[in-house]
């Protein structure tokens, strides 16, 4: 897990374990929910779950619900390199390495 570029060039790091802000709290997932940190620019799909709304690009975003994850790469068109942490979205399971 990592950081996931995006085809537009934005960027953020998706982590999910026993450690981060995710659900479920554990090493396995997938997960529901993932903690997002340090976008490349303020995303505005992220920001319900800001830690500290002044400071965007430098801040960490807990329990991010993967499709919201889902929905910010789908508006970035997709994504080109990183490595997601196993995803639960809709009745989908979703590991996805690139």
């Amino acid at each position: 897990m990592g950081v996931i570029v995006c085809k537009d060039g934005f960027s953020m790091s998706v982590q999910a374990s026993a450690r981060h802000y995710c659900t479920p709290k554990n090493n396995e997932g997938p997960y529901c929910e993932v903690e997002v940190g340090m976008p490349s620019s303020r995303e505005v799909l992220l920001m319900p779950y800001v830690e500290d709304a002044t400071r965007p690009t430098e801040s960490i975003y807990g329990w991010v619900p993967s499709n919201v994850v889902w929905d910010v790469i789908t508006k970035r068109g997709g994504y080109v390199s990183g490595e997601l942490p196993p995803l639960f979205y809709g009745d989908h399971h979703v590991k996805k390495e690139v």
